[in-house]
């Protein structure tokens, strides 16, 4: 499912939030959470991925249900705290956008966080501090960045990590994040950006790609090209002192670069960032045998601006 066409909002590719760089920054908790137009259609495709594959975008362990509420109270208060005009709290219920969506507080049908999910547009994982470290306990994941959400499950965070380079078990990334989890304070919540290319406009890609195969369509120049953005924050609950993970997905064709105020500039980012991939980086990517074509695509682009 394709998003609707919005202005671009968020461009951390343009070399502020390189890949396979860490890169927290703090963050108001007025901006927990971000909402746009696109607010409906998340929500419908939230409400398929419920219905048709539960099981692959909902998990929950039984001891995480007091910090699961946790978080449903927080993100209620906050939603309709912040967007007044969106979110509106009745006795056991929210109402969203003036009825058309509607998210019981108390429905048993759903683990606690699977309805805190149904509210926006993000996803959210819970991690839980334990003697393997912080382990992936409680997760509603309708759009994943190529991977699985049941391979996590239950997992400490350096096996979350582990296909990433440089992120696996024993690298100095993960002792950072390690530590980093374990020093975050619940008054003071921290982002990240992360950005990809992908084939398509879909919001749910669980499978990672092979890394060979032609993904961006036929010929000499990449075709079928999507920039996916992904926003991510960190907030330690008060209550439980467990961690919330937001990720929400933005995309865009590549295409926009074309029409907007510095785009040449933004695509001379990219191709400069993806020209010092590791063979590592590029396959974990999916880039392997795309990059040449990728690269030619991009400095299209960028001449694009100079004629």
């Amino acid at each position: 499912m394709a998003t609707l066409p919005l202005p671009i909002s968020h461009t951390p590719y343009d070399g502020s939030s390189k890949p396979f760089n860490i890169g927290v920054r703090p963050l108001d908790l007025k901006d927990w959470i971000e909402v746009d137009a696109n607010l409906p259609s998340y929500l419908n495709e939230k409400a398929r991925h419920y219905r048709d594959d539960r099981d692959q975008v909902i998990v929950s362990e039984e001891t995480s249900v007091e910090a699961q509420s946790e978080v449903l109270d927080l993100l209620s208060e906050h939603m309709c705290v912040r967007y007044p005009d969106i979110y509106r709290k009745m006795e056991n219920s929210i109402d969203i956008l003036n009825g058309q969506f509607h998210a019981e507080l108390n429905d048993e049908t759903l683990p606690p966080l699977a309805t805190a999910a149904k509210l926006v547009q993000e996803d959210l994982v819970l991690m839980s501090a334990s003697p393997q470290g912080w382990r992936l306990v409680a997760a509603s994941l309708c759009f994943p960045s190529a991977w699985n959400l049941l391979e996590k499950f239950g997992h400490p965070l350096h096996h979350v990590h582990a296909p990433v380079p440089g992120f696996g078990t024993g690298t100095r990334n993960a002792s950072v994040i390690d530590r980093m989890f374990d020093n975050l304070r619940p008054e003071q919540p921290v982002m990240r950006w992360n950005w990809s290319l992908h084939e398509d406009g879909q919001l749910h890609h669980p499978t990672s790609h092979s890394g060979t195969e032609s993904r961006f369509g036929n010929g000499d120049i990449g075709g079928h090209v999507f920039l996916r953005v992904e926003r991510q924050t960190l907030r330690k609950l008060p209550k439980s002192g467990d961690i919330v993970f937001t990720v929400r997905i933005y995309l865009d064709p590549l295409e926009v670069l074309e029409t907007i105020q510095d785009g040449h500039k933004l695509a001379a980012a990219i191709d400069e960032q993806l020209s010092v991939f590791s063979v590592e980086q590029e396959s974990y990517k999916g880039l392997v045998g795309e990059r040449k074509r990728l690269s030619e695509r991009l400095k299209k682009i960028t001449a694009s601006y100079e004629n």
